[in-house]
Parts: C-alpha cells; structure tokens; sequence
C-alpha cells in the first residue's frame, strides 16, 4: 500500500505539488463563493475533450501506424530522426505535447531498437522532447498553457498564430540544424510490420477530434462536446474515457485555486505586478524553471494584461530545466525505464540543448 502511494506521488508529482499549494493558500484565503470564479471550465471541457479522443485514436493505433509509415520511407539514420522528430513536432500543434510524446516516443525507441541504433537515443528523445514543447506553440489546442491563455484572455485565433509563429520558425531551424549536424546518415532498414484500421471507428474519431477542435476554436458551444464526445466514446471505447490524463485535469483545478488564491494577497499582487511590468517575458521564463510552464501560465495571468510576452514566455520557458514542462518529465521517465543506470547522462546532455535553445530563443524574442 504505502509502495503505491509512493509510485502514485512520483508519477504525479506536479499535480500533489498543486494539490498541497491549493491547501496552503486555502487556509490563509478561506474558501467561499469568489472560488467558483477561480476555474475556467471552458479549458477544462476543452483539454477532456482533446485528451479523450486522442486516447481513443491511440487505442486503435493510428497515430503509430501514420508514424511508422513516413519513417518508412527514410533509409538512413539522420532523416529516420528528423522524421521522428518532426512527427513529435506536428503531433503536438494537433494532440498536444504531453499526447505527442506519449505517443511518439515509444516509436522512437522500437526505430532505434530495431535498426541497432540505440546509441542514438538519448539524443532523439531529448530533440522530441524539444519538438513537443516547441511545436505546440503554434496552435492554441498545443499545449495546456496555449489552451488556457487563449480562453482567459479571448486571443483572436490569427493574432495567437501572429504572435507565436517568429519563436515557432526559430525552432524549426534550430532543431533541423541540431539533427543535421548531430546524427550521421548511416543506413537503417525496418521491418515490415502488418496492422489495418477499423474503418468505421476512424471515422468517428477523426470526426470527434474535428469537433473537439471546432470547440477550441469556440465554433461550437464547449458544453456540446461534453455531452456528444463522452457519450460516443461509451458506446466504441470506454478505455479512452479511463485512459485520459486525470491527474492533468485536475493539476488544472489546484493551480486555479492556488493562482486564485495568490492574486487575492496584497503583497503577492503587488510584488508579482511590479515584476511583470519589469519584463513579462524574462520573468515568465524564469517562472517556468522553477514552478513549470502550466501553473506560470495560470498564476502569471492573475497579474498582467500583456497576454502577448506572457504567452511567448511560458512557451519557450517550457525548455530549460526538467522540471520546466510535464512533458520532460514524460521524457525523462521514458528514456530511464528503457536505459537504467544512464539518467546522470541523459540530464546532462537535456540541459545543454535545452539551455542553448532557452538562450538563443530568449535572446532572439528580446531583439525583435
């Protein structure tokens, strides 16, 4: 029992560490009827909605199947990870980068594994890791801060695309060059591998995932989506309903409460604004290494109106340190489970491209 209750803390570390900050400012701001102004349900609706379809998508192996498709077609070992990692890039504008790595990453280890070039590995699962963070940037539904930003603030959709689309080409060209010059083209060849998909459920999927979009998008009305997409997913999947990241949503719900909470302290309010008036964006960033990307969004837009600094920041601020995005931490966990006795090397190796990314992208942000 108590070895569960570690393994659930470990695999959820963010989400206790919401949960405790969520107690802590609760006691010094009691609850009472301002909470319920606290919680966007909105993103919340949105970020089940996403997460359960693309859980429904991966059950029936779609995901796999199209990426093991293009790696297919490459024959060497350099454009097999620039495939592998712009599959992670695009899949996370559409599934979100979390989803993205969960999965992509084991595609990448069964390439590697199987074509006998696993010495590759620590650098194509930190280059994925990368290209989720990163790639998400550029559409709202990208990442759960995108998600949340665009709803709390009413970001026109092309103004969002506006704003993120210099940071985003940046790290197109930085991660092609970092594949380029890092991965030699040795020759590799991959098995054949048999699958077919249930037609009808992949309809239905693609069209639930359309919706769920048309949601993001604001189309549509969220609560739709909360009614068609769970009662669709009873009929033809109810493992997806069980597979969706939970703890994720309700990481969502704690941080709420706490930034909520914090922007009701006069002198968190008042230091918190003083230092976003500073530089929204170096301080976003900096937050980011400390506290992670989601809750610096969520506690972060309590203090400020400039939306556009506070959005390139906590995205570009989720590279950096591992605890910068849940996202590394998935990577993390991946590449430890399947190389232990390696996570000194692998963290070294993550800090020096995560922190020459971090560095030359800040630095670019500050001169345009």
């Amino acid at each position: 029992m108590q070895n569960q209750f570690i393994y659930f803390v470990r695999k959820n570390a963010v989400m206790c560490i919401a949960l405790i900050a969520a107690i802590v400012t609760g006691i010094i701001i009691p609850p009472d009827k301002e909470y319920l102004g606290y919680f966007d349900f909105r993103t919340l609706t949105c970020l089940f909605c996403v997460l359960a379809v693309v859980c429904a998508l991966k059950n029936i192996r779609f995901f796999y199947m199209l990426a093991r498709r293009v790696v297919q077609v490459f024959k060497n070992a350099r454009m097999s990870v620039l495939a592998l990692v712009y599959i992670t890039f695009i899949g996370s504008m559409l599934i979100a980068n979390d989803m993205a790595l969960i999965t992509f990453l084991p595609l990448g280890y069964l390439v590697l594994d199987s074509t006998g070039m696993k010495k590759h590995m620590a650098f194509t699962f930190i280059m994925q890791n990368i290209a989720a963070n990163l790639g998400g940037m550029l559409t709202p539904f990208g990442n759960p801060q995108n998600l949340y930003l665009y709803s709390n603030y009413g970001i026109p959709t092309m103004e969002f695309i506006g704003i993120m689309l210099p940071p985003f080409l940046l790290a197109v060209a930085l991660i092609t060059l970092c594949c380029i010059v890092f991965v030699k083209a040795e020759p590799l060849s991959l098995s054949d591998e048999k699958m077919k998909l249930n037609p009808r459920r992949t309809v239905v999927y693609l069209m639930l995932f359309a919706l769920s979009i048309v949601i993001v998008f604001r189309g549509i009305p969220y609560w739709i989506g909360l009614i068609v997409i769970p009662l669709a997913l009873l009929k033809l999947d109810r493992r997806a309903l069980k597979m969706v990241d939970y703890p994720l949503l309700l990481t969502f719900v704690f941080f709420f409460i706490f930034s909520g909470n914090m922007a009701r302290i006069d002198v968190v309010r008042d230091l918190f604004s003083f230092l976003l008036q500073k530089s929204t964006l170096l301080f976003s960033i900096l937050s980011c290494q400390v506290i992670s990307n989601v809750p610096s969004a969520i506690l972060l837009s309590q203090f400020t109106e400039n939306y556009a600094d506070l959005l390139v920041g906590v995205n570009i601020g989720g590279v950096g340190t591992l605890i910068s995005s849940l996202a590394s931490l998935i990577t993390f966990r991946d590449y430890v489970r399947h190389n232990p006795g390696k996570a000194g090397s692998y963290i070294l190796k993550f800090s020096l491209f995560n922190f020459g990314f971090l560095i030359i992208m800040t630095a670019f942000m500050m001169l345009i």
